[in-house]
């Protein structure tokens, strides 16, 4: 045995110095000598380890130690995990459905999948996992992570979370299940003529959906939009794109990518008009708007095709291609270039900065136009000669910040109480809309029940939010997602800002001059 060991060794080692023969004038010394030292090391753990090593393992480790400093998004793939992420950008997977990212070693949540396990458990953007299963997640890698995340249906994910504003440590107890990703969950006329849609991802389907939903909304009536990337963790750029170039001009240029290999660097441009153009139009962004989305909303910001509102968004604005490996079942996912959007502006936000700071809680009604959050941010220019910035996310035109809730209601949303309470209500009622006092007072005892500490006077000074939740609920099982959606906007201070702009709007420049005004009137203040 021992003897095999050494002589796989040995071949493993002539393997190398061949490659590093072959390959030695196309390359510099020192990528050469490294490897050398490569070579040694694995040859000298392949024999004398105290324990036999399988060299896959061997070589395993080393790619994956080899992209793991580069960045979060750089990844050695075994066959598993490209599996997953393959499903995952199908629009299907088997998981608990939160996208998450890396930061200082620990895995975030980006956001979770509306609908999704992770969404139901109450999963918000910005906690941060300190453990899966009992065991701590700092600097186990994204793919280790995802493969933690990721189960068979019916098994269980105990996930212990650190959430901003919380002295302790929460575990949260998730059953995995097949996730299906909509890219459109929701869209309707909210207003007479303005449609909102709501885009939660871009996958291989989202282009088509949203082409579909834009249809379905023209034929309604819709001569406005309000496109809601809130939340979005983005995706398929190729998507991007479709879904971006449906409001602009033929010609336009929507984004490009640049990095050091000359095959990376490409111009995305609209191939063709659409019935859209002339539709004034605002997109909602927030902190959980990533990647794609920023594409989607950095185009037609760029462009003046749009008034975008909410707040910072992530910034990540890097390109990541996949590389299958010949002769294995895995492949290398690589960071090789940054996009740009049209105005010239790159959107990455450092890693230290890769969370958005906390935003405080003014008033949404005295949004005026944003001003940089930093002042050494790189300044550029709209098409219009608007001021925009680089190296942050998308800084929206518009800031449009959700009111605190109490505390009571913010708990029994984020702990999806009102969600279970209503779905046992309704089996064993039927549905409903007014809220009477039987169902009042049975979910105060549901709620106290589930370990929420509250007074009844505190239930009574918060009675309106927490019907509001459920009457959102009751929507929800009434008449589906889109049902429950016009009751949360109603309260939605960013979607509430954008619809008295597009309300105050006749074409689709008029957005910009119609978000100035001093103050909104009452009717369009609101709070999520």
């Amino acid at each position: 045995m021992i003897r095999r060991r050494i002589l796989l060794g040995a071949l493993l080692a002539v393997l190398f110095a061949v490659g590093w023969w072959v390959g030695r004038p196309r390359a510099s010394g020192d990528l050469y000598t490294n490897l050398d030292l490569f070579v040694e090391v694995l040859h000298a753990v392949q024999t004398s380890y105290v324990d036999p090593v399988q060299p896959q393992s061997l070589v395993t480790g080393g790619m994956r130690g080899m992209v793991k400093g580069l960045d979060p998004w750089s990844q050695y793939l075994d066959e598993r995990e490209y599996a997953n992420l393959q499903s995952t950008l199908a629009g299907s997977f088997d998981g608990i459905g939160a996208v998450v990212d890396e930061h200082e070693g620990y895995p975030v949540v980006i956001a979770p999948i509306e609908g999704s396990p992770a969404w139901e458990a109450g999963l918000r953007p910005g906690d941060v996992i300190l453990r899966i299963d009992g065991h701590g997640t700092f600097g186990l890698g994204m793919p280790e992570v995802s493969a933690r995340l990721h189960g068979a249906p019916g098994t269980r994910a105990v996930l212990t979370l650190a959430r901003e504003g919380e002295t302790e440590e929460r575990d949260v107890t998730i059953e995995r299940r097949r996730v299906e990703t909509k890219g459109v969950p929701v869209a309707f006329i909210a207003a007479p003529g303005v449609g909102y849609l709501r885009l939660a991802n871009f996958s291989e389907r989202s282009g088509a959906e949203v082409h579909a939903a834009l249809d379905s909304l023209r034929g309604a009536g819709a001569r406005s939009l309000v496109l809601d990337l809130r939340g979005n963790p983005g995706g398929l750029v190729d998507q991007a794109v479709e879904i971006a170039q449906r409001f602009v001009p033929e010609g336009s240029l929507l984004v490009s990518t640049k990095g050091r290999s000359p095959g990376v660097e490409h111009r995305f441009v609209a191939t063709k008009n659409q019935p859209e153009l002339s539709w004034p139009m605002a997109v909602l962004i927030d902190g959980g708007s990533a990647s794609a989305s920023e594409i989607v909303a950095g185009a037609l910001q760029d462009l003046d095709r749009a008034i975008v509102v909410g707040s910072a968004s992530f910034g990540k604005g890097s390109v990541q291609n996949i590389y299958p490996l010949r002769g294995r079942a895995g492949a290398l996912k690589l960071t090789t270039a940054l996009y740009y959007t049209p105005s010239g502006r790159s959107i990455h936000r450092a890693r230290k900065d890769a969370l958005p700071a906390d935003e405080g809680d003014d008033d949404p009604s005295d949004s005026t136009v944003s001003t940089p959050a930093t002042p050494a941010r790189p300044e550029f220019h709209t098409r219009a000669g608007r001021v925009v910035f680089g190296g942050g996310g998308i800084t929206p035109d518009v800031e449009a910040l959700p009111d605190s809730l109490p505390p009571l209601v913010r708990t029994l949303d984020e702990r999806r109480i009102a969600y279970r309470f209503v779905g046992r209500w309704v089996a064993a009622h039927g549905p409903g809309t007014a809220i009477e006092s039987a169902e009042w007072l049975a979910f105060e005892r549901d709620a106290r029940e589930q370990g929420v500490s509250a007074t009844d006077a505190e239930f009574t000074r918060d009675r309106e939010p927490l019907e509001r939740l459920l009457r959102r609920e009751h929507a929800r099982r009434s008449g589906g997602a889109g049902a429950a959606a016009r009751i949360a906007l109603e309260r939605d201070a960013a979607f509430q800002r954008a619809l008295g702009i597009l309300k105050r709007a006749h074409g689709a420049r008029d957005v910009f001059a119609a978000a100035t005004p001093a103050r909104e009137t009452p009717s369009t203040r609101g709070a999520r």
